[in-house]
């Protein structure tokens, strides 16, 4: 059975590079590329994408939830939904954005074709990412140690399941490592031996093995896209890919870091003493994302004016991006300051306690914050 393999690009670091990765480490893999299109991204957004389009060789496919001017008479998919929510904005609680704009019309495109789906988690992230409910998806995440989504991990690792894999492990594993590993694998998981301890155990142990044991038991026992496979080349893959990696892909390829991620400085009077810090977006996404940091929404607003503009025309009858001010409010004089104020103090502070002096770890702290499922 013909198995499809796709991956979304988001227009941030990490898909970018996976598409990279994926393209130069597997060129015989038929990967498909897309992209869920808002019609509110960021310009850098975009010319990334296309920097992108160039270098893979192969066309990635832009997919709307409703194509704009032909099944709305709206410009962009996300005024449609806007229209169709009654100007009500997206927000934490409420992300119907993520929804109808980029999961709803991925699983559209989907369709009902086994398909994996591979996502540009990195190895110093602790996330897990969108996983789709549809039974003939499965996630696979190449910059991990663990390349395998939970819900494959759990069925895998379940106590039922042990005389299965113990077996698997019996057949492939070298004679050196045999009698230690059944040993781990035989034992039941528990209150005093969780599911996390076994699978670091086995993942420290061989990575490549147990890649090869999860691959053959989805093989014997399920219909997980993978096991439909006579053969599946990341299980032989170790890396482990962190921020620098990603950075160090992109900028080898030519496509280059997001021009979002560039610092930009700013100046800041704090006690009678001009400052200068720097600041630049954190993210992918929509322009008026509503996960931004305040000090985002200045740097929205003064590098790109007429965006903030754009974003303050959405917010009317009681709807704002922002529970505890308006961008009308966050953009005036005094309050622009104390941003940056509290920016400043806030970037020296955590400096004085990192290891090391790099605005990388500015994005791996901010990521922490945000919607996983809006990175497709």
């Amino acid at each position: 059975m013909k198995v499809k393999h796709v991956l979304g690009i988001s227009g941030g670091k990490d898909s970018a590079a996976l598409a990279l990765y994926l393209k130069n480490l597997y060129p015989t893999l038929d990967v498909d590329y897309y992209s869920c299109d808002t019609g509110k991204e960021l310009k850098e957004t975009y010319e990334l994408i296309e920097a992108l389009n160039s270098r893979l060789g192969k066309d990635i496919k832009t997919i709307f939830a409703v194509e704009p001017e032909k099944e709305t008479p709206y410009k962009t998919t996300f005024d449609h939904f806007l229209a169709e929510y009654g100007g009500y904005l997206p927000s934490s609680t409420a992300r119907w954005c993520t929804k109808k704009l980029k999961l709803e019309p991925f699983e559209k495109y989907i369709g009902d074709e086994p398909t994996i789906s591979y996502v540009g988690i990195r190895g110093d992230e602790n996330r897990e990412g969108y996983i789709s409910k549809k039974t003939n998806v499965q996630s696979i995440f190449p910059f991990r140690k663990n390349i395998w989504s939970e819900d494959v991990i759990k069925e895998v690792l379940a106590n039922n399941n042990i005389p299965k894999i113990a077996k698997l492990y019996n057949s492939l594993s070298p004679n050196h490592l045999k009698e230690d590993i059944l040993n781990r694998v035989n034992q039941p998981i528990s209150p005093s031996f969780r599911q996390g301890q076994k699978l670091e155990f086995l993942l420290n142990s061989d990575v490549k093995l147990f890649n090869r044991v999860v691959f053959e038991y989805l093989k014997e026992n399920t219909n997980y896209p993978v096991g439909l496979l006579e053969e599946f080349p990341l299980i032989d893959n170790d890396e482990v890919l962190v921020l620098d990696d990603i950075f160090k892909i992109l900028d080898e390829s030519g496509v280059g870091i997001p021009a979002y991620y560039i610092k930009k400085s700013y100046q800041v009077e704090i006690d009678g003493k001009i400052e200068t810090g720097t600041y630049s977006r954190s993210r992918s996404g929509c322009f008026f994302c509503f996960y931004q940091q305040k000090i985002e929404w200045v740097w929205l607003l003064e590098n790109h004016p007429a965006l903030f503009k754009k974003a303050m025309v959405y917010e009317k009858d009681g709807y704002n991006w922002m529970d505890s001010e308006t961008l009308e409010e966050l953009s005036k004089p005094e309050r622009v300051k104390a941003i940056k104020k509290e920016h400043f103090t806030r970037m020296k502070r955590q400096l004085s306690k990192r290891t090391t002096n790099s605005w990388k770890d500015e994005i791996i702290e901010a990521e922490g914050l945000g919607c996983a499922s809006c990175f497709i």
